[in-house]
């Protein structure tokens, strides 16, 4: 089953089981992936449809932080609920220890010996880790390993 006709049977599911905060998040998901697809003209792949998540993902995380700031724990609730179930349509996310191994990997792969061959690395690392790893904290302990 692809990942959007996940998302869809999950809506359907929601809206039987009248769950409104459920069923609000997941229509706003699929409305994100049908504005993609008029934009592209073409039905997206589930490495696209990930890619999709994960900008909502980082929407709703800087939204917290800004309601956290405001201490506005009501606003906090509802963005981390729909981070919640957004994070729940992604694969297992890779641990630390796993993301340094492709970092290595890339690294050797690319012959990178600093920081202004960052790109490569990252070019050969986005489409690995595409959807497994959060790319702002890839993208970091790159540039660490590069710095030495």
């Amino acid at each position: 089953m692809s990942l959007k006709a996940r998302i869809t049977e999950d809506m359907k599911a929601a809206m039987k089981a009248k769950e409104a905060q459920r069923l609000s998040a997941i229509r706003l998901l699929l409305a994100a992936i049908k504005q993609r697809e008029v934009d592209e003209r073409k039905d997206l792949s589930d490495t696209e449809i990930a890619s999709v998540i994960e900008k909502m993902i980082k929407q709703r995380r800087d939204s917290i932080s800004q309601f956290e700031a405001a201490k506005r724990q009501d606003l906090v609730a509802g963005e981390t609920f729909e981070l919640n179930l957004l994070s729940g349509y992604l694969p297992k996310q890779l641990t630390d220890a796993e993301i340094a191994a492709e970092v290595s990997a890339a690294m050797a792969q690319t012959g990178a010996k600093g920081v202004a061959d960052m790109g490569k690395v990252m070019g050969v690392l986005k489409a690995k880790l595409a959807g497994r790893a959060d790319l702002a904290k890839v993208s970091a302990m790159v540039k660490a390993k590069l710095a030495v």
